[in-house]
């Protein structure tokens, strides 16, 4: 903490109401929606920007007409309520207009990874059973990669009316003809606050991801609760440099925005030198993160950032104390709102106190729905009793965050899941400490001390974190044994000196006289992972060391990560992106990757 003091339990719990406080009012059932919300500011904040981007400006009441629009003009083509769009699109203010006019039909948008092709973007349309698409010209050669033509309709959509030259319709010319008034109260008659407003997709490692479902009314609460905390007032900037297609950028930044009447500065993609010219030239005063980036910032030279820094508050997730405390320090940034949560969990801890380190408190734990159930990390499960019990964390414990799911007339804690049933369900633990009680697995091994502030320790089981993305090693596993010569590979995480999470390692075993092929390996990752999944380093080992249960042993190569004296002489490889080929580890090629080798005793 930048203060030594710590705070009283009921002073966070006042800090933490500044934002909660704003929901208590808000139900599942009521008949208020995020389009509700829009036209409300149309009139109170007609005038004033609602997103700002390089040269436009949209305010309010334009966001609004253009909404309307899309929304006759999605009726008009046939679809209706609660039918589902895919929308594949980069970062612009047409991304944003487009699920807001889908809503006002009370039509649900399926917001598309940008980098899904082929039998990933065919999956995430067949998920969430699609009934149209429409595609930003900039990404229009992903629709060349399926292996099926649609046989649903697809509009393309241009910047100033752009066309690609396609014969895809233009999805600006279907609504620009239409009327630009509010439509009529029966286009969402029905639709309540709990119905969903959009689905975005979970973290995929093989790029196979799950789609959440996510309600008007969590969109409603992610605003009004950051916003409250941030302290959020009328001349307050919010800037979104992350994917809109992701619960971070796509949902928090514009909900406040929305619930607070201002302004939020959208960037294409984020970039060092842009984000600091942006701040100068819009004033921006707060912005969402994850830790990367903010870990980028810190590097910025002096001369691109400037002194005259106007950015006060930050929220996110995913930041090292490390970066925390020397990003406040030089920049001047008064509060740091660290989160835990994920786009679909039922629970949100939020760090109000400036605790550096800690992804919130729980002031009163006993009245919240978030439990911890101390984890086994040998065998990767939850750690019972005699009587077969789970067995509570206690201070210092390391375990998984288990949160309760509420009755359904709660505005909160209650989970929304996927569009697959079985998917949710298995999320779910059911009868944990009372009969026919329910619990959402978070899947996030967490501490928390004596005062009840939280750390996060690491991601449960097979799956570890990187690059703000979940990575899933029976996934990779499953595709790396697509891959002709290693009889097995064992995937897992290893920790990387300076960055947030775990990276990729695969531990190969051939047969004998079968050899590792880099560059035959390096182009298979490639072209088959996502790239946040794909190994960073490569194990050669002799031979791969199971349990008992036929399971592959992790926790001592990870402990012993790419250190080629720790993995006792086996050889260890690392990616090289320019060779594009894995190449042996050494001191001197980790300095060139812009890498160090990882010592053990690193907080």
């Amino acid at each position: 903490m930048m203060n030594s003091i710590l705070p009283t339990r009921e002073e966070s719990m006042a800090r933490f109401m500044a934002g909660a406080a704003r929901i208590a009012q808000f139900t599942r059932d009521m008949p208020y929606t995020v389009p509700d919300r829009l036209e409300e500011r149309a009139l109170d904040h007609g005038d004033a920007p609602f997103i700002l981007f390089e040269d436009q400006r949209i305010s309010f009441a334009q966001a609004n007409r253009r909404a309307n629009q899309i929304g006759r003009a999605a009726l008009g083509a046939g679809l209706r309520k609660g039918d589902v769009v895919a929308l594949l699109m980069e970062n612009r203010p047409e991304f944003v207009l487009v699920w807001l006019g889908l809503a006002k039909a009370g039509i649900v948008t399926a917001l598309i990874n940008t980098s899904a092709t082929g039998n990933v973007l065919q999956h995430a349309l067949d998920q969430v059973e699609a009934r149209a698409m429409i595609v930003g010209t900039e990404l229009l050669p992903a629709l060349d990669t399926l292996e099926q033509s649609l046989s649903m309709p697809c509009w393309q959509s241009g910047e100033a009316g752009e066309t690609s030259g396609t014969d895809l319709p233009s999805f600006e010319a279907l609504y620009e003809k239409c009327e630009d008034g509010n439509l009529p109260p029966d286009a969402r008659a029905g639709i309540v606050a709990s119905d969903p407003l959009y689905l975005i997709f979970t973290s995929g490692t093989t790029g196979l991801p799950k789609a959440a479902k996510m309600s008007h009314l969590r969109f409603l609460n992610s605003g009004e609760v950051i916003g409250g905390i941030l302290r959020l007032h009328s001349e307050s900037v919010f800037y979104c440099v992350l994917p809109l297609y992701h619960g971070a950028g796509g949902m928090v930044v514009p909900s406040t925005a929305l619930a607070f009447g201002i302004p939020f500065v959208l960037r294409r993609k984020f970039s060092r030198s842009g984000f600091w010219e942006d701040v100068k030239q819009h004033r921006i005063t707060d912005f969402y993160y994850i830790g990367e980036v903010v870990r980028y910032l810190l590097a910025t030279p002096e001369h691109e950032a400037g002194r005259d820094i106007t950015l006060r508050g930050m929220a996110g997730a995913g930041l090292k104390p490390d970066v925390w405390r020397a990003f406040v320090e030089r920049f001047g940034i008064e509060q740091v709102v660290e989160g835990l949560g994920s786009t679909e969990a039922n629970y949100g801890i939020t760090n109000v106190d400036n605790v550096v380190g800690s992804v919130g408190r729980i002031p009163y734990p006993e009245h919240s729905n978030v439990r911890v159930i101390r984890w086994d990390a040998n065998n990767a499960c939850h750690m019972r009793d005699a009587a077969g019990a789970p067995v509570l964390a206690k201070a210092g414990e390391v375990g998984e965050l288990i949160a309760e799911v509420l009755h359904a007339d709660s505005p909160a804690g209650f989970f929304e899941g996927y569009t697959c049933a079985d998917a949710t369900e298995a999320k779910l633990m059911r009868n944990v400490f009372k009969p026919a009680d329910v619990w959402f697995r978070s899947g996030d091994l967490v501490r928390f001390d004596e005062e009840d502030y939280f750390y996060f320790v690491d991601r449960a089981g097979d799956t570890f974190r990187w690059k703000s993305e979940n990575v899933s090693t029976q996934e990779v596993e499953a595709i790396l044994s697509g891959f002709a010569g290693p009889q097995l590979a064992n995937v897992y995480g290893v920790k990387v000196s300076g960055t947030e999470g775990r990276a990729g390692m695969v531990a190969l075993t051939y047969p004998d006289g079968v050899s590792f092929d880099a560059e035959a390996f390096y182009d298979y990752v490639e072209r088959h992972l996502a790239h946040y999944a794909r190994p960073l380093f490569v194990r050669l080992a002799p031979v791969a060391e199971m349990t008992t249960s036929f399971k592959l042993k992790k926790v001592a190569l990870q402990q012993q990560g790419y250190d080629p004296e720790l993995a006792g002489g086996e050889p260890i490889f690392v990616a090289d992106p320019d060779a594009r080929t894995y190449v042996p580890v050494t001191d001197a090629t980790l300095h060139r990757l812009g890498l160090r080798m990882f010592e053990q005793d690193e907080d």
